[in-house]
């Protein structure tokens, strides 16, 4: 019925392949595309989450959200966080954190990169915790909070070895002294950032500790001081202080290589894809882009809709794995920008419509992104947060797909099951 219309073809095609879904209900509801998807545990973030306030007890919680929640869908993510107990979230620019508010999101929302004079306005209307380093931006935020009678809170960042973004300690106590006793300005923290706790270098981090110590000692009376992210909350009870900033252990990851694996994460993003062609490859022929792969003897190529352009990087071309089939398979030839190729040649059985696992576990076989990071010469918040925004997100609670977003969808749209739970 399609011959004439190759597009209702395609249409009916891809509306098959999502129909496979274990979570079919929900995911039959996707319109026509490419068979690529991003499945986001909500349990196993909540989970992270409520492990990680046990760690930092009495501290608050705050969870980085920033970066598209790492890649796994801010509004979902920051929405699970604080039900799951976090105190704020955190991201660093004005338009992330009008997102959150956009998709309903009330909670405090720390912004720790340094936003610009011409967005004071939208920081004091989204009621925004900003991180402030000049008195003209004080001045600014003071004569708009006034103006709409509300007490705009503020952060204050101690520049401490990183050399970035925050002040050294004389301007920032000058600065921090000269903002006190503006009208509607509140300063409710003051925080650093630590350079080397991923990298394991005590010496540097505990100066980096004593100079917020110190920091404090001249501002006692700034009521919260914060240091520690998921690297120094796990390893160092005593970076914990007030507040923590947690980020890539919410998504399920230790940020130290070689640490702990029981420390009880789980992993929250799979990245998926099908299997949309299945070519065979006499020995000696060559695959992909620049002829980089040689069959060595007749094999079997598994066309895959998942490439660069979606976050799986092109060096790892010839060196990372898919699961098909819950058995690895070695990439074939380069990645290109929307598509790859897999050698399927020793996974038995093996045909058109397979799922196969790009991040994540299928089987009993796990390809994550600390082992992507390592084959590509990066870490695992680079592959987190390389997952593009045109991957469609299927947030799954309880075994069932309850909301997705798209490219065309930002916030999160309700899905059928979830509709079908609120009655």
């Amino acid at each position: 019925m399609y011959a004439d219309d190759p597009v209702a073809a395609h249409r009916s095609r891809v509306a098959a392949w999502y129909a496979r879904i274990p979570y079919a209900g929900a995911m039959s509801e996707r319109r026509g595309g490419r068979p690529v998807w991003a499945e986001i545990d909500l349990d196993a973030l909540a989970h992270n989450v409520a492990l990680l306030i046990a760690h930092a007890r009495p501290a608050r919680l705050w969870a980085v959200v920033k970066a598209n929640a790492y890649g796994h869908g801010a509004v979902m993510c920051a929405r699970t966080a604080v039900e799951a107990g976090a105190a704020g979230l955190a991201v660093v620019c004005v338009d992330e954190a009008e997102e959150l508010r956009a998709g309903g999101i009330d909670a405090p929302i720390l912004l720790v990169g340094q936003a610009d004079m011409s967005e004071c306005e939208r920081i004091v209307g989204l009621g925004l915790t900003p991180t402030v380093c000049s008195m003209q931006m004080m001045l600014a935020l003071s004569r708009l909070a006034s103006g709409r009678g509300v007490t705009q809170r503020v952060h204050v960042e101690l520049e401490s070895g990183l050399n970035r973004n925050g002040l050294p300690l004389d301007a920032l106590v000058e600065l921090a002294e000269g903002a006190r006793r503006l009208p509607g300005i509140e300063i409710e923290g003051l925080y650093t950032h630590l350079a080397a706790a991923e990298e394991g270098d005590t010496g540097f981090t505990q100066r980096q500790r004593d100079a917020l110590e110190e920091a404090h000692r001249r501002l006692a009376w700034i009521p919260s001081k914060h240091i520690a992210a998921s690297a120094s909350l796990l390893l160092s009870p005593s970076m914990r202080f007030d507040a923590v900033r947690a980020g890539l252990a919410l998504y399920g990851y230790h940020p130290v290589p070689g640490a702990d694996p029981n420390v009880g994460l789980r992993r929250v993003i799979t990245l998926k894809t099908r299997v949309t062609r299945l070519l065979d490859v006499a020995a000696g022929e060559t695959v992909g882009y620049g002829r980089t792969w040689e069959a060595r003897r007749p094999s079997k190529i598994a066309l895959l809709m998942c490439g660069y352009a979606d976050g799986f990087r092109r060096s790892l071309s010839n060196r990372a794995q898919v699961l098909v089939r819950g058995q690895r398979a070695p990439i074939a030839g380069r990645i290109a920008m929307d598509m790859c190729m897999a050698d399927v040649t020793d996974v038995p059985n093996v045909a058109v419509d397979d799922e196969a696992v790009i991040m994540g576990t299928q089987g009993g076989e796990t390809v994550d992104a600390d082992e992507l990071a390592e084959l590509a010469g990066t870490i695992s918040w680079e592959i987190l947060a390389g997952v593009s925004a045109r991957v469609p997100r299927f947030y799954i609670r309880g075994g069932s797909a309850i909301a997705r977003t798209t490219l065309n969808e930002r916030l999160p749209v309700p899905l059928a099951a979830d509709v079908a739970a609120s009655r």
